[in-house]
């Protein structure tokens, strides 16, 4: 019987690990091509490893909740084959050897496992940590004899910050070259008091509910990104009245032709592309104390998910796509974004994002950055109001749509005035919809 290794595969161009939640196959179950075998999980997506033979699952590597670099085998399938015949690719053969082992070889070899097992069940503990460390990186990190504490020092260029295992064996490369700082004494160190977490009182009517994996992410991702960024807020009231008439005017004809239902979310999302292509420095991250420049315009969608949860997959190249373009890529984004189905690449690469909290009837909200953006666009609830209309005859009082925008936004690196005249550009492209136009 052939063996065959079953790899994490790739999920996504930047996409180097993910956390095994689920293993739906257990050893010794028989396995058909292209039934489920594992669930993985990266920061935000979870997806489905497939068998791509058929066989039966002998052998497990790696426990639940263990994060594996992509490509890393994580199970071993026992597949029909006859020993010693080259199969494809991942698969090994069972075929014994001809030559005798030699007693010695094999003391070594017992030898190096158990060295082996040593290294990864001495790993240091980072539980008082509030950062991710994999067990590879751990485990250097025990070798080399860096406790916690320089751990920490160690700037992360992985997903949120982690360290990867480039990021410490070039901490330690470079460690020689800086000088030696004199460690302070016991007696020199000054102690930091930490907040107490406000004690919760519970009741017997009360219930206890862990937090899913995915809000646990959500939860550190907000906090971290209220520690990093400087966030102000800028907001401004958009006369929609002409969208709203265009829109019922055009909508059962877009939806005949186009197959597709036009909401306002499309037409929000060019409008804001085009304003994003007339201030390009909104469009832009920090690293460190330099900015980097954006080339493309990918629009982060804010969408929620049945569970309350809230994902964002992001519309690549938004200025370069037509009303069409954008209404289709919203439907697709947004319907398998609540179905559970989209693909760790899009939710990545964002370069602005916007949300709807008018979609909850909430006139307006102070959304938090979506890092490593420097800013985020609430869209408010559509409601007739009162206003006073300017004519060339003069000043009436008209039933019209309004809507209030909130732009929250990096002082660090956006000031009120570029956070300002974004959105007031934005309300001028809007308030000039041209309603006797086609689409």
């Amino acid at each position: 019987m052939a063996r065959y290794e079953l790899k994490l595969p790739k999920m996504g161009e930047s996409v180097a690990e993910a956390t095994i939640t689920s293993w739906v196959k257990e050893v010794g179950e028989t396995i058909d091509i292209d039934d489920t075998v594992v669930e993985v999980a990266t920061d935000k997506v979870d997806s489905e490893v497939p068998s791509e033979v058929e066989g039966t699952l002998v052998e497990i590597l790696f426990e639940k909740d263990t994060v594996v670099q992509v490509g890393e085998t994580i199970a071993i399938i026992e597949i029909e084959g006859e020993e010693g015949e080259e199969g494809e690719e991942g698969v090994t053969t069972n075929a014994p050897k001809k030559e005798e082992v030699q007693p010695e070889t094999v003391a070594a070899v017992e030898k190096t496992v158990e060295v082996a097992k040593e290294t990864v069940t001495t790993t240091i503990d980072t539980s008082s940590s509030d950062r991710f460390y994999s067990p590879l990186v751990k485990s250097i990190a025990q070798t080399e004899g860096i406790s916690v504490e320089e751990l920490e020092t160690i700037k992360g260029t992985g997903k949120e910050g982690r360290v990867t295992k480039n990021d410490i064996l070039s901490y330690l490369e470079n460690k020689g070259d800086q000088p030696k700082v004199a460690t302070p004494t016991p007696t020199e160190k000054k102690s930091v008091p930490q907040p107490a977490p406000a004690p919760v009182s519970l009741s017997g009517q009360d219930e206890i509910i862990e937090m899913s994996r995915m809000g646990k992410l959500i939860s550190k991702h907000m906090v971290d990104s209220i520690q990093t960024s400087a966030h102000v807020q800028s907001f401004i009231e958009i006369d929609v009245t002409n969208i709203v008439n265009w829109r019922n005017k055009v909508k059962n004809a877009f939806q005949q032709r186009e197959g597709e239902k036009l909401t306002f979310t499309p037409i929000f999302m060019q409008a804001i592309a085009s304003t994003i292509k007339k201030h390009p420095m909104i469009n832009i991250s920090v690293d460190g104390d330099k900015i980097i420049k954006r080339g493309n315009v990918n629009l982060g969608m804010a969408a929620a998910l049945p569970d309350g949860n809230l994902i964002v997959p992001v519309i690549k190249n938004a200025d370069m796509l037509n009303l069409v373009g954008i209404t289709k890529q919203v439907n697709d984004l947004a319907g398998r974004a609540r179905a559970n189905k989209l693909k760790p690449d899009e939710i990545q690469g964002g370069t602005y994002t916007v949300t709807n909290v008018g979609s909850f009837g909430s006139i307006t909200g102070t959304p938090i950055i979506n890092q490593p953006q420097v800013a985020i666009l609430a869209l408010g609830a559509i409601v007739k109001k009162p206003a006073v209309i300017e004519t060339p005859e003069g000043d009436f009082i008209g039933i019209r749509h309004k809507m209030i925008v909130s732009h929250s936004y990096d002082h660090r690196v956006v000031n009120g005035a570029l956070g300002g005249m974004f959105i007031k550009t934005l309300k001028e492209i809007l308030e000039s919809w041209d309603v006797n136009q086609d689409f």
